[in-house]
């Protein structure tokens, strides 16, 4: 199969990606030959979340919220704040360049935090034809420049993990440095990433290789220098800093250090020897290097490893790691380590890798003394928790298991080398796995001995590798087979799945179809490793339209994989071409198979959609026909055929009628494959598929991922190939996609389209050219109104559009970003945040894929309160007192410990104190007020301040000046309000002046907050 990678989730032995051919010979953009001029189709993912390993985060010291995330088959991502979601920044990286979609480290000019750069490049051997580049972006990564390497980089390479290999000197800008593999040792730009030379003073460029036998160079390559620290400390800004830190995947030389801004170079000395230190993170306030070391790169081993601490001023090392490598209980070595940087002595670690039971973070708040994890035993195989897993955002993360102990179902994850906590906010962390990014909005609850929440962060970040997609007639519109998580049967394009396909459960599907007159029954087959599961067969069926699946009873023997499957027109028998084996056919789902005659292993099967007797093969530039239901076949005398890797598809509708497209081009036969014709235009292929016809015609819609004149793009044409339309852009090409696409058969210019590492995308395109002409939009929706608001739900309706050739689907824009279709004139969003505005608009789309412009918006508020329940509370402490002087800076947390979000819009805090006199100076952490009466008060002016989700909290309070309070004297009260028109008064009689109140006390409590409805109590 032709893949470059599979994301390797489920068992330790998936990690060895798989070789791809280029799709063809990289052309430029030029301008289009035969290629009609379309409008840019609006290309917007099918929501899957994840679905692959996240190696990379990175957080800005700098500036909150600003973080990006790197992958090793799509890309890098930026988090918007504003959607709690992950925006993509490499979709511009096409076919000629496709291994840039390997990121190999992300790092940000702390100096100008709207500079970012990349390393990029996905394979250091044969597999990329490539060399890597330093990307550089002065605007968030929107746009880039790209510095090309003299040697190729490896983001899907064992190792790539440790980092991050490129860094920018805090204090001097201008100043970079990258780690390099391949024994390419050190890079330095001295230009902000313009150019780039060799480090000739450093001494390591790494010895260490994965395995030093692998014939084709995947885990035989030199890992490298794998990350570099600078100290801001021994620098000032506009100079550079003199203190660098370097590590090397060197067992016996690991970790070096310049004490001249790079020009010398010198191994630490006295450290660890034996491991490799995936991570080094410096304490720059507290003078501390900490590494976290493993026995392998990674991300797939490991099973040894330490943390250390090197104290800078003592040049001391000290071990401290939470379960040593000496120990009887070590089975892991050690990398996602972070620290607080509020708190620098707080610090965390990951088990590199833990397959069984699972992975285990560990916290420390005094660097390293001693440390809390995640979980622990309590009596085998029972496990205790410090955190509660909430997948129900992206629910298919169960995977469907239902383990035995100590196993549980959803894990926290495997092949964790990303862990971060936010520089900004201690509360907050984020980590990486094989499949998705966890985090955490409440971290510190894990030190008060309450429990954290930890839940999927991971929207708009899609990294599936897409092997075959089909979209039936009826019932769900998209089927997918994806590399490592199996594939979904996708009802909603806007939702994420609840399940992958189980019973069984593929790590991955290779081919999947379905009959083409009878839909309800669909076949798939797929990779699974036979060792760990010696019970499941790789071909399943379903006859409910997928909903659900059995697998077949019978395996043939000799297969090693899944291949190919294709199902007869009227379900009638199924043609299994799987890796490893003989063509098989079978009438019984599998319970009994015998193998076909004529037709080569390995071959390509496809069903002819109208005849359930023919079926089809191709294999190494001939093609193959089956007239008597796939019991044998015969070579056709075709030629001209590429003989290297094509793909052919039948046509639906057109009995005999077949395309195939290779590299040399596109080929038609109408007589069921005795003659191909070649397609004039067309340069090159990688896939193509069907939709619905244009409006007045009877033959199905073309897309072709492949070079029309001189065009790498997706193109559509509506008359049978004689003219076709680009149908994406420049800044929409996916790196390498198209090996999986199709149109759907229910929406004309609905486009599906598979990537490797960009997970699924579709547009519907406008602008079609098909016989019926149609070039003029629907009317724009009219009468747009709210009909009903909860706290997570907003419903539309609307009144219909009118159109020429009809109305096919409306699409609903939230903030003029598409959220979901409907085919009525009513839709209800979902999933949304309590006590927020959000405004809607919505479009109509016809038959021809013309859209209407956007009808006028409305908003909607969603209610407060939400389904949470606890005890909201106020907690205030005397942040600074002193004696001397009387001066008090109160302040006080309005607390939320319940699960779900508080309205707390139009909430009101007073603080008064009888004895202040009326000439006092105070002032609120919002504005100055000189107040006669010594009383004052804070108002929540809006509810996007309010806590939401429990144990969050508003943080707000006042100083009184030197002199505004008299010594013993200030007795009074605070008072609260939350929605409601009474106070709620609370005495105090403590002597703020004096500094008694120095820490939170939890004394003021309000009362019980239950779905959305507070009750007072008594206060104590």
């Amino acid at each position: 199969m032709d893949r470059r990678r599979f994301i390797g989730l489920a068992a330790v032995t998936a990690g060895v990606p798989l070789l791809a051919r280029l799709p063809f010979a990289p052309a430029a953009y030029a301008a289009p030959v035969a290629v009609a001029a379309a409008a840019p189709a609006a290309w917007r993912n099918v929501r899957i979340d994840g679905g692959g390993f996240v190696p990379g985060i990175i957080f800005s010291q700098t500036r909150k919220d600003l973080i990006y995330a790197r992958t090793d088959i799509g890309g890098a991502y930026r988090w918007d704040p504003a959607t709690s979601s992950w925006i993509p920044l490499l979709d511009w990286v096409g076919w000629s360049e496709w291994g840039w979609n390997g990121v190999v480290s992300v790092a940000i000019d702390e100096s100008s935090p709207a500079k970012v750069y990349a390393a990029v490049g996905m394979y250091t051997n044969s597999w990329d034809p490539n060399n890597g580049a330093i990307l550089r972006s002065a605007d968030l990564g929107a746009t880039w420049q790209a510095a090309r390497l003299p040697f190729k980089l490896g983001g899907n390479m064992p190792g790539r993990g440790m980092g991050e290999r490129l860094a920018v000197d805090p204090n001097k800008g201008s100043v970079l440095y990258f780690g390099a593999p391949s024994g390419n040792g050190l890079w330095r730009s001295v230009d902000a990433g313009v150019t780039w030379a060799k480090v000739t003073s450093f001494p390591n460029p790494g010895t260490y290789v994965a395995d030093p036998s692998d014939p084709n160079g995947y885990s035989s390559d030199i890992q490298g220098v794998v990350w570099v620290v600078f100290d801001p400390t021994t620098g000032s800004p506009g100079t550079a800093s003199r203190y660098i830190y370097v590590g090397v995947a060197d067992k016996d030389n690991t970790v070096y250090r310049s004490a001249d801004a790079g020009a010398t170079w010198t191994r630490l000395a006295g450290q660890p020897v034996g491991y490799l230190a995936h991570k080094g993170v410096l304490d720059h306030t507290g003078r501390q290097l900490y590494i976290a070391t493993s026995d392998t790169g990674g991300p797939y081993d490991g099973g040894k490893g330490d943390v250390w601490r090197y104290d800078i001023a003592a040049a001391s090392w000290t071990r401290i790691s939470p379960v040593a490598s000496d120990s009887s209980e070590a089975y892991f070595g050690y990398s996602g380590l972070s620290i607080d940087r509020t708190n620098p002595d707080t610090l965390m670690v990951a088990t590199q890798i833990s397959w069984w039971p699972d992975l285990v973070i560990f916290r420390s708040t005094d660097a390293g003394a001693t440390w809390t994890r995640a979980w622990d035993y309590a009596g085998y195989p029972s496990r205790s928790f410090r955190y509660t897993h909430d997948v129900s955002e992206v629910p298919w993360l169960s995977f469907g298991a239902n383990p035995s102990p100590p196993e549980v179902s959803p894990k926290l994850g495997w092949m964790t080398e990303a862990l971060e906590i936010d520089p900004h906010d201690p509360d907050r962390f984020l980590y990486g796995t094989g499949a998705t990014i966890y985090g955490s909005a409440n971290l510190t609850d894990w030190d008060r001995g309450t429990k954290i929440t930890i839940r999927p962060m991971v929207k708009g970040l899609e990294e599936t590798a897409v092997l075959d997609l089909v979209s039936p007639p009826t019932g769900a519109p998209l089927f997918s087979a994806l590399g490592d998580i199996g594939g979904f049967k996708h009802t909603d394009l806007t939702k994420v799945p609840a399940l992958m396909y189980t019973q069984p459960n593929y790590t991955s599907t290779t081919s999947i179809d379905f009959a083409e007159l009878n839909p309800s029954v669909m076949a798939r087959c797929g990779n699974i490793d036979k060792t760990a599961n010696p019970g499941v067969n790789r071909a399943a069926f379903s006859t409910d339209g997928g909903s659900n699946w059995f697998q077949a009873s019978s395996e043939p023997g000799g297969v090693t994989g899944g291949g190919t499957i294709a199902v007869a027109a009227d379900g009638s028998a199924a043609v299994w071409a799987p890796a490893g084996a003989a063509v098989q056919r079978t009438t019984t789902h599998g319970s009994s198979w015998t193998a076909a005659s004529g037709i080569p292993q390995g071959a390509q099967v496809r069903a002819d959609r109208g005849n359930p007797r023919k079926f089809y093969g191709y294999a190494a530039g001939t093609f193959y026909l089956s007239t008597d239901g796939g019991v044998g076949f015969t070579a056709t005398a075709a030629t001209g055929l590429p003989s290297d890797e094509a793909l052919f598809k039948p046509v639906p509708g057109k009995e005999g009628e077949i395309w195939l497209t290779g590299s040399g081009g596109l080929w038609r036969s109408a007589d069921s494959g005795a003659r191909f014709t070649k397609a004039a235009g067309v340069d090159s292929g990688v896939g193509l598929g069907y939709g619905k016809a244009a409006p007045g015609s009877t033959y199905p819609a073309l897309y072709l991922a492949g070079s029309v004149g001189g065009v790498n793009g997706v193109h559509a044409s509506d008359n049978v190939g004689s003219t076709w339309r680009r149908i994406n852009d420049d800044q929409h090409q996916f790196g390498n996609m198209g090996d999986a696409i199709t149109g759907d058969p229910r929406i004309h210019g609905r486009v599906y389209l598979g990537t490797n590492g960009r997970g699924i995308l579709y547009a519907d395109v406008s602008g079609g050219s098909g016989p019926g002409g149609d070039t003029t939009p629907p009317t724009v929706p009219a009468g747009l109104t709210v009909a009903a608001v909860t706290g997570s739900t907003v419903s539309l309706s609307w009144t219909a559009s009118t159109d020429g050739t009809g109305v096919t689907a409306y699409e609903v824009l939230r903030g003029g970003v598409p959220v979901g279709t409907s085919a009525t004139t009513s839709y209800t969003d979902t999933g949304l945040s309590a006590a927020t505005k959000y405004g809607y608009a919505v479009r109509a789309m016809d038959a021809a894929g013309n859209v209407s412009a956007a009808s006028a918006a409305v908003t909607a508020t969603t209610t407060g309160g939400g389904s949470g329940t606890g005890t909201a509370k106020v907690q205030y402490k005397n942040n600074s007192a002193s004696a001397a002087d009387n001066s008090i800076a109160m302040g006080l947390k309005l607390f939320n410990t319940g699960g779900g979000p508080m309205d707390l819009s139009g909430t009101t805090i007073r603080y008064w104190f009888a004895d202040a006199p009326g000439s006092a100076t105070y002032q609120t952490w919002c504005d100055w007020a000189r107040l006669g009466a010594g009383t004052i008060t804070h108002r929540v002016v809006s509810a996007s301040g309010a806590p939401a989700g429990a144990n969050r909290y508003l943080e707000i309070g006042f100083t009184a000046a030197a002199g505004g309070l008299a010594a013993g004297a200030d007795t009074g009260e605070i008072q609260v309000r939350l929605n409601r028109s009474d106070w709620t008064n609370f005495d105090e009689t403590d002597d703020y002046s004096r500094g008694t109140n120095t820490a939170y006390a939890d004394a003021l409590k309000v009362g019980a907050y239950t779905g959305g409805t507070l009750t007072w109590g008594t206060a104590p």
